[in-house]
């Protein structure tokens, strides 16, 4: 059996959960959960390459989200910039996994089970038994199911985003403060969809220079 399905089948029913999108500059935060309810052997074989989102390719990523979809109880959760600025991008992204993970339990009709949380912080005000696990998208196959809807989910968000500004170019850095991220917004100025408060650092360093 494959590693990451068999971690999960030593806990007994699991949910797992993460999120994509906390460090960019850019767009709200995806946050995803996922239970697979009937683990066959093709399953296993189909989700062979089943890893950590950031690790595989966008086809690879793309692949495995159209294979996790259909075969899993599943919610993606998008927690908005306006949120962000509001309660920070911590509690956004626990928010958001409480939220997709209620969700999941929910449709699932869920009793004795364990939700399996990516990082090194719990869910706040989360009822059910939960335990987090650092890098845990690279050691479960529930949350490492979870972090790739997370990551597809956002990728596509970001797409239909730079279709509305083009000039910034989020269609290939995602939100993230590249080069040219930084260039278009010290031309073009921040949108409704940036975070401002990721780019203090980056306008007090501008103001330097005058």
């Amino acid at each position: 059996m494959n590693t990451l399905f068999n971690f999960d089948k030593n806990l007994g029913a699991v949910i797992g959960t993460d999120e994509a999108g906390r460090g960019p500059a850019a767009g709200g935060v995806f946050c995803a959960c996922v239970y697979f309810p009937d683990i066959t052997d093709t399953l296993i074989t189909d989700l062979e390459r089943l890893n950590d989102s950031k690790k595989l390719s966008k086809t690879a990523r793309e692949k495995l989200y159209d294979i996790i979809m259909p075969n899993s109880i599943n919610s993606v959760v998008c927690i908005e910039v306006e949120e962000i600025e509001k309660i920070n991008i911590l509690n956004s992204s626990l928010k958001g996994m409480k939220l997709a993970c209620e969700n999941v339990v929910k449709e699932a009709g869920l009793n004795d089970f364990i939700t399996l949380v990516d990082g090194n912080k719990l869910i706040k005000d989360y009822i059910y038994p939960q335990q987090f696990i650092i890098k845990g998208d690279a050691k479960s196959a529930s949350v490492a199911g979870a972090s790739i809807l997370a990551k597809v989910s956002r990728d596509r968000y970001m797409q239909q985003l730079a279709k509305e500004f083009p000039q910034y170019h989020w269609d290939l850095n995602a939100g993230y403060l590249t080069p040219e991220h930084l260039k278009a917004i010290d031309e073009y100025g921040l949108c409704k969809y940036h975070r401002p408060s990721f780019l203090e650092k980056h306008f007090q360093k501008q103001l330097k220079l005058f």
